[in-house]
């Protein structure tokens, strides 16, 4: 019978710690006090520009909250129920406000769709005062979350700040346009655009946020580089069953199974596999398994002999 033996060495998690949360929650109530005021003035204005983009910053309130909920719950330790702690919470909210910003793009098309088969009078001069306006505040928002942590979590928050911004200058180029050529389908024809724009990145993040909760190998990690280091580490004969997959951002797991030449040689051999994986590919959650090849010959046991139930 082989030698079975587990060895779970360096079960370091990072997270974006309560300086996250707490530039999430600020950035949250700047976007939700401003939505309010462009929600208001795109009624009274006429403009799809304004309108769409205070829809979107009350969806970026909303993903704001839900990333500094998740990234609080991400600071919770490990428990019986969740071993390795609620890592993965900051994950499904990038999942989440992925699939918000594909929902706010639909609505954007659909409404501007609309405008251009049924042109509206659009007041230019407050489109342009509150755009502005609205573009400063998402700047400011845009450099708070850029300062925090660059989780998926904090990216997915940034990707609907980066959007409203963008929706400000189209409202803003709008807003130009119908002052000086009173051309108002130019109003949701940059919607459009915006909402193009927002679409790419929606998209990028989607996938990567996918390929994290498929247990996908981390897009840094090259797999084949990682098992011939391990199969190259001396004593080591064979490697199989590795699997390589992220735990959250910054937080890289790795699992294998090493057929040793000589059992002794394992904590050696754990030692230099955990510095080699650390150094060469960042990945500093190793759990390894040692086998040996070597295995006893059958014996046949001496059994006594079996007793008559009926005598």
């Amino acid at each position: 019978m082989a030698a079975h033996k587990h060895d779970h060495a360096g079960h370091d998690h990072f997270h974006g710690g309560q300086g996250g949360s707490r530039t999430l929650l600020v950035a949250l109530l700047l976007t939700l006090a401003f939505a309010g005021i462009e929600a208001a003035a795109g009624l009274w204005s006429g403009s799809l520009a304004l309108l769409s983009d205070a829809a979107h910053m009350v969806a970026d309130s909303s993903a704001l909250g839900l990333a500094a909920a998740a990234a609080w719950l991400a600071r919770r330790p490990p428990s019986m129920r969740h071993s390795y702690g609620l890592v993965r919470a900051e994950v499904l909210a990038a999942l989440l406000n992925s699939l918000l910003v594909l929902v706010l793009v639909g609505f954007i098309v659909h409404e501007a769709l609309e405008r251009i088969d049924r042109p509206r009078d659009v007041v230019g001069g407050a489109v342009i005062g509150v755009a502005v306006i609205g573009l400063a505040v998402n700047l400011t928002v845009a450099w708070i979350l850029s300062r925090g942590a660059h989780s998926l979590n904090s990216r997915a928050a940034l990707l609907h700040v980066l959007g409203d911004a963008l929706g400000s200058v189209a409202a803003i180029a709008a807003g130009i346009v119908v002052v000086t050529t009173g051309w108002t389908p130019i109003d949701p024809l940059l919607s459009i655009l915006v909402a193009a724009l927002i679409l790419v990145s929606a998209l990028r993040l989607l996938r990567e946020v996918v390929h994290v909760l498929m247990e996908g190998v981390p897009l840094e990690v090259e797999l084949e580089a990682v098992g011939r280091d391990l199969a190259a580490l001396d004593g080591v004969l064979r490697v199989h069953d590795l699997h390589v997959w992220t735990l959250s951002t910054g937080t890289v797991a790795l699992s294998a199974h090493l057929e040793l030449r000589d059992l002794a040689d394992w904590p050696r051999i754990l030692a230099t596999a955990r510095r080699e994986m650390d150094t060469r590919h960042g990945i500093r959650h190793v759990t390894l398994q040692p086998e040996t090849l070597a295995a006893l010959p059958l014996e046949r046991a001496d059994r006594p002999p079996r007793e008559n139930p009926h005598g």
